[in-house]
């Protein structure tokens, strides 16, 4: 959680000064820390240097993705999974609630949740007998605006703080490995039926992949539909997992994340990071 909190100071640093290429020694002083620390820093989060970092935040970077991402889409959707990111080498598997479960708001349902650290912040992770139906970061409003969005959301179900319960869910999503035997994560989702679909349609975009609003609409079926799937992009009640954040204005702006545009930038830069770029060379960046 500190390395997050520190990134994230440095991700606006970096974007408010990219245009003068500031040295590390700059950037290190903007978040406390030495130069060494600074590289460290990052080499420990994203397994890569500042200024290889600032790459995979610049707008440049965004449009020249965005460019080659119509072919990629394609062959995701054709294939009927997203790629070989780690997410989903866990298998992340969909249940809907049912029409009669939507219409009572939850109501039997126990949402057992708690209060979490990850690469990119606190969260606050709620989960079901039949699967994960939260996962929301949140920063300086504090937990109980997370807590007061959950209950919100499933107004009829029962709640309980349990942190010794979630912590394994956790674990899975954020941990650097995978277990050989591990079981498949469930997402258990409340939504209308036009939600679901879209939601259904960003577990097949592949990691590291950026994608236009009008894209995935089209990929559904919906070319018209762009500000109704960017609607059912902003209730996404499942951050990260469902991922949301490879989803851009056509102009490569990062605008509208409900998480903060921040930390969508960091989780972008961050899977950008852990793809081998190395033959990459884009222009500006």
């Amino acid at each position: 959680m500190e390395d997050y909190e520190k990134i994230e100071k440095a991700i606006v640093f970096l974007e408010e000064n990219h245009h003068r290429q500031p040295s590390l020694r700059e950037i290190g002083e903007n978040i406390a820390l030495s130069p060494h620390h600074t590289q460290r820093l990052f080499k420990r989060w994203a397994g890569i240097s500042p200024k290889q970092f600032l790459q995979f935040l610049t707008l440049e970077y965004a449009k020249h993705i965005l460019e080659n991402s119509g072919s990629l889409l394609d062959a995701a959707f054709e294939a009927g999974l997203s790629g070989t990111g780690r997410l989903h080498d866990l298998f992340i598997t969909f249940d809907a609630v049912t029409p009669g479960e939507f219409k009572h708001q939850g109501k039997y349902v126990l949402i057992q949740y708690g209060i979490h650290s990850t690469p990119f912040g606190r969260c606050l992770i709620g989960v079901t007998s039949r699967g994960i139906c939260w996962l929301s970061f949140f920063g300086a409003e504090g937990k109980e605006r997370s807590e007061y969005e959950l209950r919100r959301h499933w107004r009829g179900a029962r709640f309980e703080e349990k942190p010794g319960v979630t912590a394994s869910y956790i674990k899975a999503i954020f941990g650097r490995g995978i277990n050989p035997g591990q079981k498949p994560l469930t997402l258990y989702l409340k939504g209308t039926n036009f939600q679901i679909k879209v939601w259904e349609a960003l577990l097949n975009l592949p990691e590291g992949g950026l994608f236009t609003y009008k894209s995935l609409a089209a990929a559904i079926g919906k070319p018209r539909a762009t500000r109704a799937v960017a609607s059912a992009i902003g209730q996404n009640p499942v951050s990260y997992l469902i991922p949301c954040h490879r989803v851009l204005r056509k102009s490569g702006e990062v605008t509208g994340y409900r998480w903060g545009p921040v930390r969508k930038k960091a989780i972008i830069a961050w899977e950008a990071a852990q793809r081998d770029h190395s033959t990459m060379n884009i222009e500006g960046c």
